[in-house]
């Protein structure tokens, strides 16, 4: 596995990587407007569509922990409110060293529109790891279970 500038594990570039660099900016834009008055762990997402349209999400937590959304699901019901339903990759910033992944809740939320969806995680630092949530999520759950 490569490294990044910053030493955290990398994986190889794939097609669909390129086309994600222009979004780091702004999933870090975004990422300011999180509101985590209690974990001040603030995270944003820039989702692209099909259509090449981007989505963008932010964590918003409350006072009642179960009724936090996280960046990567804002953005997803964002892109399905406007009626997108196929995504080409997802870039998620964050303020950790290295880079956090998404939770399961968003992984299996994104699994269920695209399988191997490219992921960039990025954090404030520089720091960037590509993969995928095919890699991030293995045997994930999806409708194919439900035909059986």
């Amino acid at each position: 596995m490569a490294k990044t500038d910053t030493g955290t594990p990398n994986r190889r570039r794939r097609k669909g990587h390129a086309e994600l660099t222009p979004l780091i900016e702004e999933a870090l834009r975004v990422r300011e407007n999180a509101y985590a008055p209690y974990s001040n762990f603030k995270v944003g997402a820039a989702l692209i569509g099909a259509s090449g349209k981007v989505y963008h999400g932010c964590n918003v937590e409350n006072s009642s922990y179960g009724l936090c959304v996280c960046a990567e699901r804002t953005a997803i019901a964002r892109a399905i409110a406007d009626g997108e339903r196929r995504f080409t990759g997802i870039v998620v910033a964050t303020q950790s060293e290295p880079p956090s992944p998404p939770c399961g809740m968003c992984r299996q939320t994104l699994a269920e529109f695209a399988h191997d969806l490219p992921v960039v995680l990025v954090n404030h630092k520089g720091a960037r790891v590509d993969t995928s949530l095919d890699e991030l999520f293995p045997m994930s759950f999806t409708n194919d279970y439900l035909d059986g």
